[in-house]
């Protein structure tokens, strides 16, 4: 069995210490490219309706609407264009009792599982459960007396609802800060511990645990020192991150660091934007990382002056009419002959720009056939959308086959 304690990158010369790996894992580890294995941190499993997260489960992307909860209309009109996007998870805020009993009528017009945000007011937690809630959002440190903390759990459990604790940098109790002096990934970490015994000690233990900053060295070392102090999923996110652009960058290296490290159960990027974005953000991330595969992955230069067709537009065209593609299929755009033929063969489908408009099509990594710039996006379009045909009937195939041998 090969050493596999340590882990070297020899460029960066930064060492990876896997968790949790064990003489089982020696099947994963050996592997054609280790230096792109992440081994997950062991964790258990709950519940967010139907979406499983921690264990063996895939890294869930979640985000939050912006609407005023009991305005029913407008914040299913939101989650549905949250599903549409790809979320798994959706959170709403319910800081009224009109936001809370509106769950019941959200959730019947809805398909994804709907976390109720709730702060302060334990009745919220106590209506939203009763009201379809998948799961509930607390800190149980800042929702009154252990009685109320004991009928929030009872609601919980009577109405098959998950929790999570969601600690915050920016709202850590007084006692602690006063001992620590600010806040720190210590702090934050006996927190999240102390939170969960409360829970522990109502014999409730389906939840997951967020301990989120805005400060990415803050989050990201205070997720480290709590993945290493219990073995419940984490809810990871850089907390109040910014716009678009300076938020999505800020989420990719702290949350990206993360599940680098085989740290992470479900993610959201918080951004100041429609929160489509957030979904779409997420999900490049664990793209990135090959953690998850949804939609269409473009590999493409960032142009010079050996670009034989527009690449930048050409590349903005694609990704606006492939939006619509869920099934994952690699696609590669490149300019000239310096890398394109190489990167080609790396994807499902490839374009290498050539001298006098003829530019060569890869299919499967093998060159194929020429086009010219006429009818260039159309013609690599209907590439892909056949390709995604071939595989979706291949995948159809193959749960047939699986159905007749479970039948057997």
């Amino acid at each position: 069995m090969p050493d596999i304690g340590k882990h070297w990158c020899l460029l960066c010369k930064i060492s990876f210490w896997p968790r949790n790996v064990g003489p089982e894992s020696e099947a994963s580890i050996m592997s054609l490219r280790p230096y792109r294995d992440i081994y997950r941190r062991t964790s258990r499993k709950v519940q967010v309706g139907n979406v499983a997260v921690g264990g063996d489960a895939p890294i869930s992307v979640q985000s939050m609407t912006t609407t005023l909860t009991h305005d029913v209309p407008a914040t299913v009109a939101q989650i549905h264009a949250l599903e549409a996007a790809g979320a798994d998870i959706v959170r709403v805020s319910c800081p009224d009792e009109a936001s809370s009993l509106a769950m019941r009528q959200i959730v019947d017009q809805t398909t994804v599982p709907i976390i109720a945000d709730i702060h302060f007011h334990y009745k919220r937690a106590l209506e939203a459960a009763d009201n379809g809630a998948a799961c509930l959002r607390i800190n149980p440190g800042n929702i009154g007396a252990e009685s109320r903390v004991r009928e929030v759990v009872q609601a919980a459990r009577a109405n098959g609802c998950s929790m999570r604790i969601g600690v915050n940098a920016g709202s850590l109790e007084r006692d602690l800060l006063e001992r620590y002096g600010e806040p720190c990934p210590e702090a934050m970490v006996e927190s999240a511990l102390n939170h969960a015994r409360l829970l522990e000690d109502n014999n409730f233990e389906d939840f997951k645990i967020s301990v989120k900053a805005s400060d990415v060295f803050l989050s990201v070392a205070a997720y480290h020192g709590l993945a290493d102090a219990c073995d419940y999923p984490l809810h990871l996110g850089i907390t109040e991150a910014g716009g678009l652009r300076g938020g999505t960058v800020k989420s990719a290296i702290g949350l990206g660091s993360l599940l680098w490290a085989g740290i992470g159960d479900t993610i959201r990027v918080s951004l100041s934007a429609d929160p489509v974005e957030e979904i779409h953000a997420g999900f490049e991330i664990l793209k990135s990382l090959g953690l998850r595969h949804r939609g269409v992955s473009i590999v493409s230069c960032p142009s010079c002056a050996r670009q034989a067709f527009p690449v930048i537009k050409t590349v903005e065209a694609l990704e606006q009419r492939l939006a619509h593609i869920s099934t994952p299929v690699t696609l590669s755009i490149m300019g000239c002959v310096v890398n394109g033929p190489g990167e080609a063969r790396e994807t499902d489908i490839g374009v290498t720009g050539g001298g006098k408009g003829n530019h060569l099509v890869y299919l499967r990594g093998v060159a194929d056939h020429k086009i010219n710039d006429e009818g260039f996006v159309d013609h690599v379009v209907k590439l892909v959308e056949a390709k995604v045909a071939e595989l979706e009937a291949g995948k159809q195939l193959d749960d047939r086959a699986a159905a007749v041998v479970s039948a057997e």
